[in-house]
């Protein structure tokens, strides 16, 4: 099969897509033909070295872990799938970014028909995350949220669950996205200029009680100025705001097969949307990631094996 893989760090240019070994199942594990395959942000931190000291590569490495796909052969022990079910799932290897990814039974969910095999394939990271920050700050219906970063791939998600939930929700984006946020239910603001708090609490019509933070400082010790209780602060994206009270959310330690799961349901009964900004075949992944790059890009970038 062909596979993503990198020798050395450094820009997409390190990418490149080769032929490697079929993967075989192992009692317990299902091996899956990749249908689509989102990529992440943090992915161009791991091949360009940025966070070697996080998530350090071991040559020759691959990437990826969002994916759906065909299941083509289940190990022994394996119940719950067989060849020819429609799944999606994740992996912990950095393998997804290829035609087939082994993974262990537990990390895969059946894919409702209803779910775009492109949007299938982009559900672990980003909207996990997203789910994670709702669930953290326990949003209710009598919330007044605030989302900075809104319009991207957590904050677009922890926007639409907190809405989910019947909260009042105010996304932070750039005004391109405005009329996208209107629409699924979300306040737009634009996050530049002055006086945001002030705008902030004009839009909401009341007193902020949660912020969920996808964008990093300066957004969770804002949230402290807001007057939201530290405790109801929660950030996929400010490792030291901790020291603030705020919940630094580690959404892998969270998100599982029933999240993804939850998720699907969701997108499937169209209570959320995971915009697709683009796709592109394997042997393309450079150009994927030189697009992911551009940044302040609504959408999801995904790889079509």
């Amino acid at each position: 099969m062909r596979a993503v893989r990198f020798d050395e760090y450094g820009s997409e240019d390190v990418l490149k897509v080769v032929e490697v070994p079929d993967p075989q199942a192992g009692p317990g594990e299902v091996v899956v033909a990749v249908r689509a395959a989102g990529i992440n942000p943090g992915e161009v931190g791991i091949h360009t070295g940025a966070m070697r000291d996080r998530w350090p590569a071991h040559f020759p490495e691959g990437e990826g872990s969002d994916f759906a796909g065909v299941v083509l052969s289940a190990g022994e022990g394996v119940t719950a799938f067989a060849p020819g079910d429609e799944v999606i799932g994740y992996t912990d290897e950095r393998a997804s970014h290829a035609e087939q990814v082994v993974v262990p039974a537990g990390q895969l969910t059946p894919k409702p028909q209803a779910v775009p095999w492109e949007v299938a394939g982009t559900l672990y990271v980003a909207p996990t995350a997203g789910h994670a920050l709702v669930d953290a700050a326990a949003v209710a219906s009598d919330d007044v949220v605030v989302v900075a970063g809104a319009a991207g791939g957590v904050g677009s998600v922890a926007a639409q669950w907190a809405r989910r939930a019947g909260a009042t929700v105010v996304g932070l984006a750039s005004p391109d996205n405005h009329a996208w946020l209107q629409s699924r239910g979300v306040i737009p603001v634009d996050y530049h200029g002055d006086d945001l708090a002030a705008r902030i609490r004009a839009a909401a019509g009341g007193p902020v009680t949660v912020l969920l933070d996808a964008v990093g400082a300066p957004y969770p010790q804002f949230g402290v100025e807001l007057g939201v209780e530290p405790s109801r602060i929660a950030t996929v994206a400010d490792f030291a705001a901790g020291a603030l009270g705020a919940q630094v959310v580690v959404h892998h330690a969270t998100a599982d097969a029933a999240m993804l799961a939850e998720l699907a349901e969701a997108v499937a009964d169209g209570t959320l949307e995971i915009p697709i900004r683009a796709t592109f075949p394997l042997d393309e992944v450079r150009d994927a990631y030189r697009l992911l790059a551009d940044g302040h890009t609504r959408g999801k970038i995904v790889l079509i094996p």
